[in-house]
């Protein structure tokens, strides 16, 4: 395990996605995926940064290791989520991985802007979906040494 926790510890992994058949997509293929993680989800982008800041229902929620985040999102969109996300000195060391449907080049000029670790387009086909997000695997979660969670 790359991350700053026991190996036997799962990484946490944050979807921030209002689309139910990309939740269920993403969900099975990190199921089937050789790293262990619990995944968690956020519908829009008020519910997101509830569970990061482990406000009311989230109280107990676990600080992910990775966010896993659409720019299209209800009640406040994705790149709101990652300035609030880049601009809290308490979270801004989680990797952000913009998983997204958004081809425009200003989107993705503006998601680096705002420091996204990284910016994918989602595949319309099934089989190349779990591809992106095995691949997303295979990088965030076995190559890259994620950070700890910062000390109080």
């Amino acid at each position: 395990m790359t991350s700053g926790r026991a190996a036997s510890q799962p990484i946490e992994v944050l979807l921030v996605e209002d689309n139910p058949g990309d939740v269920r997509l993403t969900r099975e293929a990190l199921r089937d995926g050789k790293v262990h993680n619990n995944l968690s989800v956020a519908p829009d982008g008020v519910e997101a940064l509830a569970f990061l800041r482990r406000e009311g229902r989230y109280a107990d929620a676990p600080r992910p290791d990775v966010i896993l985040l659409d720019l299209n999102l209800p009640r406040k969109d994705g790149r709101e989520v990652l300035e609030e996300v880049k601009a809290d000195p308490s979270l801004r060391n989680i990797p952000v991985v913009i998983l997204t449907s958004s081809e425009a080049e200003r989107d993705i000029a503006q998601a680096y802007a705002l420091h996204a670790n990284c910016y994918i387009t989602k595949p319309v086909d099934l089989d190349q979906f779990i591809h992106v997000v095995r691949s997303i695997e295979d990088f965030w979660f076995t190559i890259v040494k994620l950070p700890p969670e910062p000390r109080p």
